[in-house]
């Protein structure tokens, strides 16, 4: 009886301290549940209420740092600019005004330019840097990408500078050409040739000035919003009818061919100028006694149909070199020529615009000494048109997006790409 006892009571005591650890394990459990952990005082723990939801919608890179310079917050942008790396903020100039405004509370903003991360060719990053004390621990620091609005800013200067330039050309020469007639008022021949010169520079800066209304139109104008089919023979027809005098004058035969009754969709006096651009070029720096060709044909594409509008001349052709600038504004293969002949190198640009802006492109073949063909690639009515209106209802639906118009490429590799080549019997136009 007595070791039974005994035996009930040892069982009795360990059942107690069984209970007794569980309900002490049960209770550290509870607590460690409970304790925060290193990250949670990096983050939510530690961002003042809202802070974090603010931050997650601001266009700017936003970077939070604690007072040991630690990140305990950073955006997605910030990665992306390298601005955070290791967690740590990897740009001294920055991490220095975190410093100083923790110390002072001090609102501080400033203009930096930054190496950019996985290139090779030196370009920088501009960006504006503003640190601002959050709380009495924290410190803001909110980063905005300048460097698009930096390449903007130079392109409207230096269109501003090349406007001035070519305006000021026949400008000038317009006034010395009026004293001129003025001192010369008793010599009627000089009168008349003078009152010439006259009328050639002012027909240059009418030019000018028509080609930058065009240019502005064409950049800020949606040509798809009064797009319609529009016949590739109508297009070729009126750009030959633009250049059959200036072709008459230097004996240049223009031959028109290719594929016939072809419809693409878009705005017409756009199509139009841009299409009259390329053949007047042609002609322009095409030598007497030559040809100019003019061919249109389908092609079929992954995004849908194509037509391609080809412009060939027999002219010198043009250097690699200058193939890759021929579409800037104000850029002319030779200066001294484009002026003989009234170039204002501002058609190419329009022309460039143009294709872009109705989903399409332009290319260029050419070799020195074997010509040029110039090739205006534009979506087929009934595929742009098809393309155009399913947009239109995704915008209407999702609250506005812009058209997104695929196009192909195709660039002439070869003189036997040459429009004269496709051209099942063309038509002479005199």
């Amino acid at each position: 009886m007595d070791v039974n006892a005994a035996v009930a009571a040892v069982a009795a005591i360990a059942g107690v301290l069984t209970g007794v650890i569980a309900m002490l394990a049960f209770r550290w459990s509870e607590r460690e549940q409970s304790r925060p952990t290193r990250s949670s005082l990096h983050t939510d723990a530690v961002l003042p209420p809202g802070v974090d939801t603010v931050l997650s919608v601001l266009r700017s890179s936003a970077v939070v740092l604690d007072e040991a310079d630690a990140v305990v917050k950073a955006s997605s942008a910030a990665y992306a600019l390298g601005l955070v790396r290791g967690g740590k903020l990897a740009v001294e100039p920055m991490l220095q005004m975190a410093r100083d405004t923790r110390r002072d509370g001090e609102i501080r903003q400033v203009e930096l330019d930054l190496p950019r991360r996985g290139t090779g060719r030196g370009e920088a990053l501009a960006v504006s840097a503003r640190v601002a004390p959050l709380g009495s621990r924290l410190v803001l620091l909110l980063v905005e990408d300048l460097t698009e609005a930096r390449r903007i800013e130079a392109v409207r200067r230096d269109f501003v500078a090349n406007v001035s330039h070519e305006l000021k050309t026949p400008v000038g020469a317009l006034s010395l050409l009026s004293e001129a007639v003025m001192d010369a008022s008793e010599d009627p021949e000089a009168v008349e040739r003078f009152a010439g010169r006259m009328q050639i520079e002012a027909t240059r800066l009418t030019s000018l000035v028509q080609e930058l209304i065009d240019l502005s139109r064409v950049q800020n104008d949606d040509p798809l919003e009064d797009a319609e089919p529009v016949r590739v023979d109508e297009l070729v027809a009126e750009a030959v009818d633009r250049c059959r005098h200036q072709a008459g004058a230097k004996q240049i035969t223009m031959a028109a061919g290719g594929t016939a009754d072809l419809r693409v969709w878009g705005n017409r006096g756009q199509l139009a100028a841009a299409l009259g651009n390329l053949v007047e070029n042609a002609v322009n720096y095409s030598p007497a006694r030559t040809r100019v060709g003019i061919a249109a044909r389908s092609v079929n594409a992954p995004g849908g149909d194509h037509i391609e509008i080809a412009v060939t001349d027999q002219g010198i052709g043009i250097s690699d070199k200058d193939k890759e600038r021929i579409f800037e504004r104000f850029y002319r293969v030779d200066p001294a020529r484009s002026r003989a002949t009234g170039g204002t190198g501002l058609g190419l640009a329009i022309v460039k615009h143009v294709a872009a802006s109705h989903g399409g492109e332009v290319t260029v073949w050419s070799a020195e000494g074997q010509g040029s063909t110039f090739t205006l690639r534009l979506p087929e009515a009934g595929a742009a048109r098809d393309r155009a209106h399913q947009q239109s209802a995704r915008e209407t639906r999702a609250g506005g997006a812009g058209l997104d118009v695929e196009a192909g490429r195709s660039t002439p590799e070869s003189p036997e790409s040459n429009a004269y080549e496709t051209l099942p019997a063309p038509e002479v136009l005199p």
